[in-house]
């Protein structure tokens, strides 16, 4: 492991000084509701944290020792272990585990090949959700999820649909969102006009011949049927071979549900001196899925949360109110460790007790800007925040962000949140896909990524202010 020198305290201390004697950090210091102490705290707590090696340590050690962590899988079981074994060594206060439960799905074998005249292997991986099978038919390809909705559903019948859709590269991630339906919705559009299997372009912007998995779900009036995705030269390989002629595909699947689980999601807490029942929770997520070894989602953003926290508690003093952070389970299959956390502690009554939450789970890009739910008129810990994170490279984006997969469930009962938002040019090179490994991890960014995480949640804790958490009152139905 390659672990940064500490610089001098005497940096640290230049930073504090020249950092105070900013207009635009005197302005927010006057305005928020914090001290001159904890700001002085934090910049040198962002100091500190740059040259600290623990985020990495714990990337390579999930990521070695656990491996891929497929929700349900033995080796959930370890990581749950492992999580707990490490929080306790990190010196948190608190440590415990929550049960969350649901249906265990399972990759045991996959294969697709293309028959007949230009016989071939293709390189593809089962989607999450898919029943198994063993389908050979005529490829039917579509440019898009509207054109497959559009097509007679006489074309489909007993065939293969192949949905090609390349994913565009962005910073933001924008891309992903964009070519989500082709893997969310169009394996149960295929199923409904009578498709034998479904084929689709893997979400990704990798170049290399690798598969991307990920979650899919069929809709109740549908009979699943085996789904894959195709790597990106796979599916270019296909399209070309289509301009020639129908095209044969031989799909074998042994995947799918088989039975339930109860895995954990796993919380270390930093125990408020003041508050104790006001919460500023960051986290990651513990699962991953098993073609890769997890390491840019999400052992990076389990690894961020947790030493943005162990540095917290090495602090002379505890912050005002309570740091938690949490290692959640299986959110690739649908949020379900989030989801079980809302329910357990975003009731109504509760919910303004989260002060604030963020989620690291974009991969270990280093983070170009930070934002807040925090309505007009309650940014003053939010501006101040922003101050310290500049010296990191990290903008006041005001228009941009939003909760973290694993946050969002708490912020549509109200929670507010937070956004570190890093630069995932690159992630969907690896997003769910067997490039997913340590190897990929740059530890200076991940060190950038810690510095972010413990500056926000120790001055989000410190504060006397808040972001606007509260419950969020139905809507009452138009009639």
């Amino acid at each position: 492991m390659r672990v940064p020198s500490f610089r001098p305290l005497a940096a640290a201390l230049l930073s504090t000084a020249l950092l105070a004697a900013s207009p635009a950090f005197s302005q927010s210091r006057e305005a928020a509701p914090l001290s001159a102490a904890a700001l002085e705290q934090a910049a040198q707590l962002r100091e500190r944290a740059t040259q600290d090696g623990t985020a990495y340590g714990l990337i390579e050690s999930l990521t070695t020792e656990i491996g891929p962590r497929l929700p349900g899988s033995e080796a959930d079981a370890r990581a749950v272990a492992w999580a707990k074994a490490r929080l306790e060594a990190l010196g948190y206060d608190k440590v415990w585990t929550e049960p969350v439960t649901f249906p265990k799905w399972e990759r045991r074998s996959e294969h697709a090949a293309v028959v007949g005249a230009h016989a071939q292997p293709l390189v593809i991986t089962a989607l999450g959700g898919s029943p198994a099978g063993d389908v050979t038919a005529e490829l039917v390809r579509f440019d898009s999820v509207a054109a497959l909705e559009a097509a007679d559903p006489a074309t489909l019948r007993g065939k293969l649909a192949f949905v090609d859709v390349p994913m565009a590269r962005s910073r933001d991630g924008s891309g992903y969102g964009a070519a989500g339906p082709v893997r969310g919705r169009g394996p149960s559009i295929a199923a409904r006009k009578g498709a034998a299997g479904y084929l689709m372009r893997s979400i990704s912007t990798s170049p290399h011949r690798v598969a991307n998995t990920g979650i899919t779900r069929f809709d109740a009036d549908v009979t699943p049927i085996p789904s894959a995705a195709l790597s990106l030269p796979d599916a270019d390989q296909l399209a070309r071979l289509l301009t020639r002629g129908p095209v044969q595909v031989h799909l074998a699947l042994d995947v799918g549900w088989n039975g339930e689980y109860t895995s954990q999601n796993v919380i270390g807490e930093i125990t408020g001196r003041e508050a104790p029942g006001e919460i500023v929770l960051i986290g990651g997520h513990l699962d991953s899925w098993d073609l890769g070894t997890g390491a840019v989602d999400d052992a990076s953003g389990v690894g961020i949360t947790m030493a943005a926290g162990h540095l917290i508690a090495q602090l002379p003093q505890r912050p005002r109110r309570t740091v938690r952070v949490v290692a959640f389970a299986n959110e690739e299959q649908g949020l379900l460790g989030a989801r079980a956390y809302a329910e357990a502690h975003g009731g109504a009554d509760v919910i303004a007790q989260h002060i604030v939450g963020a989620e690291s789970d974009f991969g270990a890009g280093r983070i170009y800007g930070f934002n807040t739910s925090a309505p007009a008129g309650q940014r003053a810990t939010s501006d101040a925040i922003a101050e310290v994170l500049r010296p990191l490279g990290i903008d006041y984006l005001q228009d941009k962000g939003g909760p973290g997969p694993d946050i969002s469930p708490l912020a549509a009962k109200g929670g507010a949140w937070g956004w570190l938002g890093q630069d995932g040019t690159d992630y969907f090179d690896l997003h769910h896909n067997a490039n997913d490994t340590f190897d990929k991890v740059d530890p200076d960014a991940v060190a950038q990524n810690t510095a972010a995480y413990a500056v926000f949640a120790w001055l989000a804790a410190e504060s006397e202010g808040g972001f606007g958490s509260a419950p969020k009152t139905e809507a009452t139905p138009e009639h």
